[in-house]
């Protein structure tokens, strides 16, 4: 079982999945859930995974992945150092992360991030690291504590390398 896991929920690829009733209180990732992660699937520009609440069937929270580049020169030296020197670099994009606020202090946002990490370590994709933006100061200090270091120039953009979340999963 990952770590963060619960027998009472299960996570899955977005499909045909009432989404009307999701709300985590922050009106542009329930927008974006309720009106574009439908489209992303089929444009295959994001792929959003759903957390199912067992008894209910409901969703209880989402995420979506998807690939992306960086710049070489973006990441630490003691990184680079370990990296061919190629312009950019493959990663991992964590778009968004949302829990519905019925949902909320249960752990499942770090439920819905082991499945991340899990997924991105797991992908046939090759890629160095996993990348999110957090939207605000407590998204920042949710993905500090899982251990994503920020960017130097970037304030809000975090990353974890491979590396360490294969650490997570030996």
């Amino acid at each position: 079982m990952l770590p963060g896991a619960n027998d009472d929920y299960f996570i899955e690829p977005l499909g045909k999945h009432d989404r009307t009733a999701f709300d985590c209180d922050v009106e542009s990732l329930d927008r974006y859930f309720k009106q574009q992660a439908g489209q992303d699937v089929r444009r295959r520009v994001a792929a959003p995974f759903v957390l199912i609440e067992k008894s209910s069937g409901n969703i209880s929270g989402y995420y979506t992945l998807s690939a992306t580049s960086i710049k070489f020169s973006e990441l630490p030296p003691e990184i680079t150092k370990k990296l061919p020197k190629y312009p950019t670099v493959p990663v991992t994009l964590l778009g968004r992360l949302a829990v519905d606020q019925n949902h909320q202090q249960k752990g499942l946002g770090e439920m819905l991030l082991m499945d991340v990490l899990y997924r991105s370590l797991q992908s046939e994709i090759a890629t160095i690291a996993v990348v999110v933006d957090a939207k605000d100061d407590v998204a920042l200090s949710f993905y500090e504590h899982y251990n994503f270091i920020r960017f130097t120039d970037f304030s809000h953009r975090l990353f974890l390398m491979m590396e360490t979340i294969a650490n997570i999963f030996i």
